[in-house]
């Protein structure tokens, strides 16, 4: 196991999947009640180990309904010129993308969201990666996982627009990226690079955890 990595977490995170999977299937009244204390627990366990409030904490945990599995997020390396195309946002930087919409395919949503982000129009032309959140991002405060994808794009048209998402977007060397302050939880620099690679790269294979 990385030892970046709470163990503690990592069993609040186990707890709360098996509560939510048991409040999925089970009938009898007395078991819920045993899943719903187990749920509450691994949220204390959080809590503890984090800067997160109990009652945050609790409204991650505990409002998710059916069988537990991960949310998706997309990311797109627009690069150009041997330069990436960052976003930035509160004054951290990260590769434009975010959470898939149940209605798109996950191609779909990193276009839509590569036009809400950055206002440009771009085609999907190859996936670099598919990483789980907790192996790669900080910090690993995910009670449900997410499985981030990482797509190659390029641009074809459009320009920035003020939006409520980012205040602006610039392209950057990779040794640019290195000295900015980076949104980790959105992309890492091992991240970037690692789409970097695949641009460079027309036999890149797909890598995955």
């Amino acid at each position: 196991m990385d030892s970046s990595r709470d163990t503690v977490i990592e069993w609040a995170i186990r707890l709360q999947s098996i509560a939510q999977n048991g409040l999925a299937y089970c009938s009898n009244k007395y078991d819920r009640q045993r899943y719903e204390e187990l749920r509450n627990l691994a949220a204390e366990m959080m809590a503890e180990k984090s800067s997160v409030s109990l009652q945050k904490v609790k409204d991650l945990f505990c409002c998710e309904k059916g069988y537990q599995t991960p949310k998706i997020d997309t990311r797109a390396a627009i690069v150009k010129n041997q330069r990436i195309l960052l976003v930035e946002q509160d004054g951290k930087w990260s590769l434009p993308g975010g959470w898939a919409e149940v209605n798109l395919s996950v191609a779909e949503n990193c276009l839509k969201e590569n036009k809400e982000e950055t206002g440009l129009d771009t085609v999907v032309d190859k996936v670099v990666a598919l990483q789980e959140y907790n192996l790669h991002n900080q910090p690993p405060l995910s009670p449900f996982g997410i499985c981030k994808i990482f797509f190659l794009c390029h641009a074809i048209a459009g320009q920035f627009h003020q939006n409520i998402e980012t205040q602006g977007y610039d392209y950057f060397s990779f040794d640019q990226v290195s000295r900015l302050n980076l949104n980790t939880r959105r992309s890492t620099l091992e991240q970037i690079n690692m789409c970097f690679a695949a641009a460079k790269d027309p036999y890149w294979s797909t890598k995955w955890d």
